[in-house]
């Protein structure tokens, strides 16, 4: 059973246009799964101007994910990691007491090409809210696959119908990467609290219910479903058992209103140590909505 069907509402980042999808207003997480941005798909042309690249910004309690289907970034934090994503593979970043990176688009930038990708932010359980920040890189030969009858799935985090995989997680949770041909049928199981569907191409069914390109569905609890393909489709299904009400203010999560405005306080007197290849600039802290207007806000 669906019980809500969150249509992506679209954000402009000024390189290329992003659908939100998490938070929403009448749901704001799925498990520990707290934002979660679709990127493009957009054609760049060769050229790309800096001013598209993300620069240095702060995390904590949370991890990101970045997940691509074309394109290349090249991520760069402050525990000194560069490293370059490409599409099928996983940059797991955990932010916990504290961290910084920028997203760059050299590549894009040198030969241009498609940019297509999901970036989602989980939660961190209390216990490790303030935990030591890390990063790995995944490659896409590294996660296991849930293949079916005219379905190939890639299992991109956390544990699904027995299957494990090797991206570290905090909490249970899963995160999957779904393909079907048209006709194909996958089933999710009801083993996790909260589950959802998004879908990044084509038109799926789930329990009769028709849910189009860019919309997620959030599923009821204690049902497995069905997914069918109406056509040729990409879905991403994640969700996993809740870590609490959390607190979002610019690109800090929390379950303490305090700790967030420890972290705003901390970045703008420049406390929080910025990547070293990237130490000429960074994004300013933008006034909490209501003081002036917003400003946009980075990927992840």
């Amino acid at each position: 059973m669906i019980e809500l069907v969150i249509p992506q509402r679209m954000r402009d980042l000024g390189a290329f246009e992003v659908g939100r999808v998490l938070p929403f207003a009448k749901r704001r997480m799925v498990g520990p799964y707290i934002f979660f941005d679709r990127m493009g798909p957009k054609d760049m042309a060769p050229g790309l101007p800096r001013e598209a690249d993300v620069r240095p910004h702060p995390h904590i309690g949370l991890s990101t994910i970045t997940y691509l289907f074309d394109g290349e970034i090249t991520h760069r934090d402050s525990l000194g990691v560069e490293q370059p994503i490409r599409p099928g593979e996983v940059n797991w970043m955990t932010a916990g007491r504290g961290i910084t990176h920028s997203e760059r688009f050299e590549t894009l930038r040198e030969h241009g090409g498609r940019m297509d990708g999901i970036q989602a932010w989980v939660a961190l359980p209390d216990d490790k809210e303030e935990t030591d920040p890390g990063f790995w890189h995944y490659p896409a030969d590294a996660l296991p696959t849930l293949d079916e009858d005219g379905a190939s799935g890639r299992l991109i985090a956390g544990r699904l119908a027995g299957v494990d995989s090797p991206v570290q997680v905090d909490s249970p949770q899963f995160y999957v990467h779904w393909r079907l041909r048209a006709g194909a049928r996958v089933s999710l199981p009801a083993e996790y609290a909260e589950r959802a569907v998004y879908v990044v191409g084509g038109e799926v069914d789930i329990d009769g219910q028709r849910i189009d390109e860019g919309s997620m569905a959030v599923l009821a609890a204690g049902k497995a479903v069905t997914i069918a393909a109406n056509s040729d489709a990409v879905v991403m299904a994640l969700g996993g058992e809740p870590v609490g009400p959390r607190y979002i203010d610019w690109n800090f999560v929390s379950s303490s209103k305090q700790r967030l405005e420890q972290a705003r306080v901390d970045w703008a007197a420049g406390r929080m140590k910025l990547p070293d290849l990237d130490n000429d600039e960074f994004i300013p802290l933008p006034p909490r909505i209501g003081d002036t207007p917003p400003q946009p806000e980075p990927m992840s």
